[in-house]
């Protein structure tokens, strides 16, 4: 019977540990790294922050889920992309609005780094995972 008693104690410490050190991390959120378009490929699933010139836009042809998507290119345009994000247009503006949004922009774009036929992107279905960085003064 101790044993049992024992062991319960054991499950329920446990439970609580585990509540804890998830909760810990949350508490003290760091934002995930800044990494350059051509790194990205060295962080493969991970959370980063990847900043560029959007150089290159395509609005894909079907369009799958809300709209069509469009691919944005950063520092380096099609046929060789060194990295990209995908995003969409509001409904009211459609894939041309997200076109006009970020096209010649330098921007910031924040998600899970991942891989599609050899090229690093973000999905950014939530647009505000994706922010336009102030021009520097005197450069266009």
């Amino acid at each position: 019977m101790t044993s049992i008693r024992t062991l319960v104690v054991m499950i329920c410490m446990m439970g609580v540990t585990t509540a804890f050190a998830q909760t810990a991390p949350n508490a003290a959120k760091t934002p995930p790294p800044r990494v350059a378009p051509a790194e990205a490929k060295n962080h493969i699933g991970e959370m980063a922050i990847v900043c560029g010139k959007v150089v290159d836009a395509k609005i894909a042809d079907p369009g799958l889920g809300p709209g069509k998507q469009v691919y944005f290119y950063l520092d380096e345009p099609q046929p060789d992309p060194v990295f990209f994000f995908v995003a969409w247009g509001t409904p009211a503006g459609g894939p041309q609005e997200a076109v006009a949004a970020y096209q010649g922009k330098q921007v910031c774009v924040t998600g899970k780094i991942a891989t599609f036929t050899g090229k690093t992107f973000i999905m950014a279905p939530d647009r505000s995972q994706i922010k336009v960085q102030p021009e520097k003064a005197g450069s266009k």
